[in-house]
């Protein structure tokens, strides 16, 4: 987490708390790791990680948009900002569609 937390410094992101949250809890079975935080300004905030070997492709991008949703009624409040960080080969269709729907895409090529 703390590498995490020094890269959204980087980006000028500040979160007043930042906690875990397992996505079994949410009912999936995916290999993430989501945050949610709590910005300067009282908005929650979603960091989603996503590490793997194979390419995010455009099916995938819509199941990590379902998993957001899941989690605004989980802590049964909207979340505002939605970043996601990808260190996989990333599909531009994929990449385009998360963008389309709000999220801040960070992709780190392998």
């Amino acid at each position: 987490m703390k590498a995490l937390v020094e890269y959204l410094n980087h980006k000028n992101i500040i979160f007043k708390s930042l906690q875990e949250i397992m996505p079994k809890e949410l009912g999936s079975r995916k290999k993430i790791l989501l945050y949610l935080g709590i910005d300067l300004k009282g908005y929650y905030a979603l960091v989603m990680e996503v590490e793997k070997k194979s390419r995010v492709l455009r099916k995938e991008a819509g199941e990590l948009m379902l998993l957001h949703e899941k989690l605004e009624q989980y802590v049964e409040s909207k979340i505002t900002k939605k970043y996601i960080l990808i260190r996989a080969p990333l599909c531009s269709h994929a990449k385009a569609m998360l963008e389309e729907n709000g999220w801040k895409v960070w992709h780190v090529p392998e």
